[in-house]
């Protein structure tokens, strides 16, 4: 292999493991915002071993788990969760990969949204709360504009597009408001249909009922052409030695009746002699 051929297979062999090996980080609750003292669940979804979850703070950068939670392998738990634990969190490997960034904010007044992007065509409820109560009236608004006001703190985007793309936060009268929360929104795959033909495909059952019968037919036809052969081949024999048989006895059954005629010569000249 000469050494350009290498390059490209040692590059392409690169490419492969760096996509196979891309860690998601998820949240438990699923929310970019949560109250002071919440519990909160970090955790780097890979198949392969060496992803920790680390953070950007206002009061520290690029940290690891240990120095702020309670680490488990690629998980990360933070029992109560404080103003300053606000900030980014994502997942690296030991070789320097990293995988999506999450932004969580500690409040006292937070807007529950999904921390991950939707689906486009989806519903997605927006839910303000407090940390007193829940189901009370919230004014909400996106990109700094108030949108609508809602009686129980629950906000439904139905069939959302990119255009519902934004920053969301909501307000609840003597509580405060909470921070802003991105909104984002996933084209949804298109899916390529194969066009109509005049004649559907056979079913599996089916299919696998004619490969049966050819199978026992490709074992059994030899089988049957050659017990075929050894009959014709006997059938054969045993009419070859018929007609030996006959001819070893047609001498005897001549002979026989050449022994017949002369008795009956002689019979007839006796009777002619005693007649005279």
């Amino acid at each position: 292999m000469d050494p350009t051929s290498l390059q490209r297979l040692v590059f392409l062999t690169s490419l492969l493991s760096c996509s196979t090996n891309q860690a998601r980080l998820t949240v438990t609750p699923s929310s970019s915002q949560v109250f002071r003292d919440e519990s909160v669940s970090l955790r780097c979804e890979d198949d392969s071993d060496g992803w920790t979850v680390r953070r950007n703070t206002s009061r520290d950068k690029r940290t690891e788990c240990e120095d702020w939670g309670r680490s488990a392998g690629s998980s990360c738990t933070i029992s109560h969760m404080d103003p300053r634990d606000s900030g980014e969190y994502w997942c690296e490997s030991t070789e320097g990969s990293t995988s999506n960034t999450i932004t969580i904010t500690v409040s006292a007044v937070f807007l529950q949204s999904p921390a991950l992007p939707v689906m486009e065509g989806d519903d997605v409820t927006l839910t303000c709360r407090t940390k007193m109560a829940d189901n009370l009236p919230a004014d909400f608004y996106k990109d700094g504009v108030s949108i609508r006001n809602e009686s129980d703190g629950h906000m439904t985007l139905h069939h959302v597009s990119r255009s519902d793309e934004g920053l969301y936060k909501c307000r609840v009268q003597n509580e405060g408001e909470s921070p802003e929360s991105r909104l984002s929104v996933s084209e949804k795959p298109t899916t390529t249909m194969d066009p109509p033909t005049t004649s559907s495909a056979p079913p599996a059952s089916s299919l696998h009922l004619v490969f049966r019968v050819i199978c026992h037919l490709v074992v059994f036809c030899p089988y049957c052409i050659s017990t075929f052969l050894m009959v014709s081949i006997y059938r054969e024999r045993a009419r070859g030695s018929d007609q030996s048989v006959s001819m070893a006895m047609n001498p005897s059954n001549y002979a026989e009746q050449g022994l017949d005629d002369d008795y009956d010569d002689v019979l007839s000249a006796v009777t002619t002699e005693h007649q005279f």
